[in-house]
């Protein structure tokens, strides 16, 4: 009988982006691709941040730690460049990074600015798409590419607002560049996490109500947490998963199943 290998990711690489500090979603998920063997690439967004998330990536033995701003000319590209010349190739990339102007998040979406949603959609999807086109060149044996999504894009979630929208959208361009890609081995899911004390969404009003209406519809009864997340996202990664392509996956108890 064929055992399965302890660390089904080992020799694999991955790249993370979006760890703000340890209670970050794709902190989580670095860990997991750690815990089961992958090396790491881990981005920050600027100086402010690097201090956080410096002794993650030290913990975690990542091998490379650059700065990223997506709105920033030339970072990207450079990220990729780093990846090439440190590994020359790369099996898995995590992003977990959504922006919306303050303004335009906690107004209604009929109140939300042109110039707002159309901010909010670049950072927050097509940066993505853009991570999507300088990742598969490094990819010629397949990989996997995840985005972070919510619930929000696919009902109402009352004060989600002008993300709702732009998740959705994140949503379909998972599944559209899982058509792109999918003849290259290159396989790409949406992960959809339940609500978690992660800093970027305790923003949101009325954020600890909707943390126990999740408890309340999830029918496992509980909240998930990023380690939930994490190794769930990593299983996506292994050779276990090499026929599932284009889905959005959650990890919420099972809440987005109920009315």
């Amino acid at each position: 009988m064929h055992t399965p290998p302890e660390r089904p990711l080992a020799g694999m690489r991955a790249l993370v982006t979006g760890i703000a500090n340890a209670d970050s979603i794709a902190y989580g998920c670095a860990r997991a691709f750690a815990d089961l063997g992958a090396q790491l690439a881990i981005t920050y967004l600027n100086d402010k941040a690097k201090p956080y998330v410096e002794p993650l990536a030290s913990e975690l033995g990542a091998q490379l730690l650059l700065p990223l701003n997506v709105e920033e000319d030339g970072q990207l590209d450079a990220v990729f460049d780093a990846v090439r010349e440190t590994w020359g190739a790369l099996d898995i990339v995590l992003h977990s990074i959504a922006y919306a102007p303050k303004e335009d998040l906690q107004g209604g979406l009929l109140d939300s600015s042109a110039k707002g949603f159309a901010y909010a959609m670049d950072v927050s999807c097509h940066s993505f798409i853009r991570m999507a086109k300088r990742a598969a060149p490094l990819m010629p044996h397949g990989g996997t590419l995840f985005a972070m999504s919510y619930d929000g894009a696919n009902r109402v979630v009352p004060n989600y607002n002008l993300m709702g929208p732009v998740k959705a959208a994140l949503e379909a361009s998972c599944r559209y560049l899982a058509y792109e890609l999918g003849p290259l081995g290159i396989r790409v899911h949406a992960i959809s996490p339940g609500p978690l004390k992660t800093r970027a969404a305790s923003g949101l009003p009325d954020f600890d109500r909707m943390l126990a209406e999740a408890v309340d519809r999830a029918p496992l009864g509980e909240l998930v947490d990023i380690m939930d997340v994490g190794y769930a996202t990593a299983y996506l990664a292994t050779r276990y998963a090499r026929r599932m392509s284009g889905n959005t996956v959650y990890i919420d108890g099972g809440a987005h199943i109920m009315a």
